[in-house]
């Protein structure tokens, strides 16, 4: 993960100060590379002491270290959605949806992509969690799970999916979709899954966050959205393209999924006019 994407990941768990130091740099990082400590500072209405502290939050050894890291950028900048130019709004709201699904599926480690597939196909069921906005990935999830040939579940009312947790069989894997990685209720879900030795996978954008610190094994999404010059908000497109990822390679590695594709959309083709 570079620099930008740490920014951008971190950026609802950074405290007031260091949150006007990142959205200072968000907005033009190429211009940071020839700033002093003191001119960032300025800009970003913070003391020189805070740039320092934060550069230690981030891992960095300074504020020299972290102008490196800016300069050996190669990935285009993260553009500001403005309201008041919609060709613009436009041309970044499409920059920053490509930057959100090329920084994603470049992000995933083989080794635990591989796990991953293993664990999918492996699994008579896969129960898909989620909650609020990520519920649509959900049930996208399912419906391609189960056009492979792999029952699939979810359900919107967590009293509901904590009890097919609970009935789930004991080969069957646990897949959860989260924004934050802080939701309590799939956070429970987990711990269920768990107790009965079922495996977890999480999808989120904070790899330290208690969901993907509690899963067995973790995809991070990249948070590129900037609305308004200042708020972020979650974007599905990531989370969207993570579970396309895992449908296409679960295609290819499975000799009857195609069959079962055909087979469902031969049954679907009657409902259409």
């Amino acid at each position: 993960m570079n620099l930008i994407d740490q920014l951008n990941s971190q950026l609802p768990t950074f405290s007031q100060t260091d949150r006007k130091i990142a959205q200072t740099i968000l907005k033009a990082p190429t211009q940071v590379v020839d700033l002093t400590i003191a001119n960032l500072a300025q800009q970003a209405q913070v003391s020189q002491a805070s740039i320092s502290r934060f550069c230690k939050t981030l891992g960095l050894a300074g504020f020299h270290q972290l102008k490196i890291q800016l300069a050996q950028l190669t990935a285009p900048t993260t553009p500001t959605v403005l309201a008041d130019d919609l060709a613009q709004a436009l041309a970044g709201i499409t920059a920053n949806k490509v930057a959100e699904v090329q920084q994603t599926l470049t992000n995933v480690a083989p080794a635990t992509l591989k796990i991953i597939l293993k664990t999918l196909r492996q699994a008579s069921v896969i129960q898909v969690a989620a909650a609020g906005g990520t519920q649509p990935v959900a049930a996208d999830a399912v419906y391609k799970f189960n056009q492979l040939g792999k029952l699939a579940l979810t359900d919107p009312t967590w009293d509901t999916a904590m009890g097919q947790t609970l009935n789930l069989p004991v080969d069957a894997v646990l897949l959860v979709i989260s924004n934050s990685g802080e939701t309590r209720d799939l956070l429970t879900q987990i711990q269920a899954a768990h107790q009965r030795h079922l495996p977890v996978i999480a999808i989120t954008n904070r790899a330290d966050s208690p969901i993907a610190l509690a899963a067995d094994q973790h995809i991070q999404t990249a948070v590129r959205q900037q609305v308004f010059a200042s708020e972020y908000y979650f974007s599905r497109v990531a989370a969207t393209a993570v579970i396309e990822a895992l449908f296409l390679l679960l295609l290819t590695q499975a000799e009857t999924a195609l069959t079962h594709i055909k087979a469902h959309e031969n049954w679907l083709a009657a409902t259409k006019l």
